[in-house]
């Protein structure tokens, strides 16, 4: 990988060089560095908070046993866990929990396409990538469902992509309905 200039963007590192990465300078990082790659610009990824993590855990959990107990042909993966979302090579993702339900599009790399439902749990300074980088690029790859969960304050927004509604915002203590499932509901204060 070239030398490249560095500015912070929230929890991400921006690499700015004289070229557009690919996927190959992705592949490329050292196994313990994580990045992320939209329209060519490279997001080196920090490590994330405990209340990241223990939200990451319950939803994780959740989403698991409500594929299992009823049967489901859906994925769920949490990150580290790669998507090529687009078929170009100046894209390349990891969110926080992708549900797959086309096993056609999941290999041992990661997932080949665009998942049914991401699910991305903003920190205060990520807003900036979940709220409109990640947005974008979601709502044109495809994805059904995004839900952009925000710990600071409390609220889970959730964009149907899929038939292009006005994004719900919803309380942690809600019982929020899974577009992608005619019967399931996730509350965060459970």
């Amino acid at each position: 990988m070239e030398h490249a200039a560095i500015r912070e963007e929230g929890n991400f590192m921006v690499m700015k060089g004289g070229k557009s990465y690919t996927i190959a300078d992705i592949e490329s990082l050292p196994e313990d560095q994580r990045a992320e790659l939209i329209d060519g610009e490279l997001f080196m990824m920090v490590t994330p908070t405990s209340t990241h993590q223990e939200i990451l855990v319950h939803l994780l959990f959740e989403i698991e046993g409500y594929i299992r107990k009823n049967g489901g042909e859906c994925k769920v993966y949490p990150a580290p866990y790669g998507v090529y979302i687009k078929d170009d090579d100046r894209y390349f993702v990891e969110p926080d929990i992708s549900v797959i339900c086309d096993k056609g599009k999941i290999d041992e790399k990661g997932c080949h396409g665009a998942p049914d439902w991401i699910i991305e749990i903003v920190s205060p300074a990520s807003g900036q990538m979940d709220y409109v980088r990640k947005l974008a690029l979601y709502q044109t790859a495809g994805v059904r469902e995004y839900w952009i969960v925000d710990p600071q304050r409390e609220t889970i927004t959730v964009y149907d992509l899929k038939h292009g509604r006005q994004a719900e915002v919803y309380s942690f203590s809600e019982r929020i309905k899974v577009g992608i499932y005619e019967d399931f509901y996730l509350n965060l204060v459970e």
